[in-house]
């Protein structure tokens, strides 16, 4: 394995690849670890709830 590997996590499958090897369409990533692509969607689901979070706050300043 290069330093420069990537994992992508496959939302199909559920499981992470080393390289991409399967269609963009069922792939989340780049990530740098293997660790960081099983958490895929664990991050996706934090960085959405955050930015709903965002989008309320800036909703209600703009009355």
């Amino acid at each position: 394995m290069s330093d420069d590997a990537q994992y992508w996590y496959n939302t199909e499958t559920g499981e992470v690849e080393e390289g991409k090897r399967s269609s963009w369409t069922n792939l989340m990533g780049p990530y740098a670890t293997r660790g960081e692509a099983q958490r895929a969607l664990e991050s996706a689901r934090a960085r959405t709830e955050s930015w709903d979070s965002e989008d309320e706050e800036w909703g209600g300043k703009k009355q």
